[in-house]
């Protein structure tokens, strides 16, 4: 079964009020609510994500933090870096550490003598999304090639959106999965869509699948979200939602299979129709 949420992790309102220095593990927390009508009040119980901070550290030196949802945070350290420009490529990583006080800890054989990026700040929510400049500049490397059929991308969205019930039950969360050799590889979630893209990155650089496949994610298709693909050697990329016009321009510089509004019936590809086998025919 694909990497998954716990949705025993849980913690009343109540419960959530505690500051201390250690960093919750728990992804939802039941809060009290009052529905209002025309026609009178009724209480209700509600699940809420629980969103908390966390340090990424590279080689013991801090790199940046970001709010995440604490799951898989091994594959979101690994994959933070990647989006930073630090890390470039799958086997460079030797080690992550997950520490209680909110870091993680990333060791990697990079240059140690790597001077800090130069970022540009994304549309991400609150200007949370970056990226290193150079990402963004040069040429693209060649992708790894492969093709998917219709029915795949059906069982893929499916089997994705099915794979956890927080999506349904907080309607706060954003999924990303990939797809390969006829099956769903991983599902991983955030509250952010570029963390749960992150973690999807992160698994394919701690070497848990390759990046010849295709990737979907319930956010839409930035510039920033097709790039981390496109630089990792995705050639499928595709999304519940739409893409942005500069998201569009680096599918198309990079060679990037672009398809939006996928649903088990049918996708509206924007680039690179050639990667989805319509028919055994095809």
């Amino acid at each position: 079964m694909p990497p998954g949420l716990n949705m025993d992790n849980q913690k009343t309102d109540q419960e959530s009020e505690d500051t201390s220095v250690v960093i919750s593990e728990q992804v939802t927390l039941l809060q009290d609510t009052l529905v209002l009508t025309p026609e009178g009040v009724q209480k209700r119980s509600e699940q809420v994500a629980v969103e908390v901070p966390y340090t990424v550290a590279l080689n013991d030196e801090e790199i940046g933090a970001s709010m995440v949802l604490a799951t898989d945070l091994e594959e979101f350290g690994a994959g933070f870096l990647f989006g930073q420009g630090y890390i470039t490529e799958p086997g460079q990583v030797r080690e992550v550490l997950v520490c209680p006080d909110g870091r993680i800890s990333v060791h990697a054989d990079v240059d140690e003598d790597m001077k800090p990026k130069e970022v540009i700040i994304t549309s991400g929510c609150g200007g949370t999304g970056k990226i290193s400049r150079e990402m963004l500049e040069g040429a693209f490397d060649p992708l790894k090639e492969c093709t998917i059929t219709f029915p795949e991308i059906g069982e893929f969205i499916r089997q994705g959106l099915q794979s956890s019930p927080l999506g349904p039950a907080t309607h706060c969360i954003h999924g990303c999965g990939f797809w390969s050799e006829g099956r769903l590889q991983a599902w991983y979630e955030d509250v952010g869509r570029h963390n749960a893209v992150d973690k999807v990155i992160g698994a394919i650089l701690l070497g848990k699948f390759s990046p010849a496949g295709a990737i979907y994610t319930t956010g839409r298709l930035t510039s920033d979200m097709v790039l981390k693909c496109a630089r990792i050697g995705i050639p499928i990329v595709m999304s519940r939602t739409s893409p942005s016009s500069l998201g569009l321009a680096i599918a198309r510089r990079a060679g990037v299979t672009l398809a939006a509004y996928a649903r088990p019936d049918r996708v509206n590809v924007f680039h690179g129709p050639e990667r989805i086998v319509r028919n055994c025919e095809d």
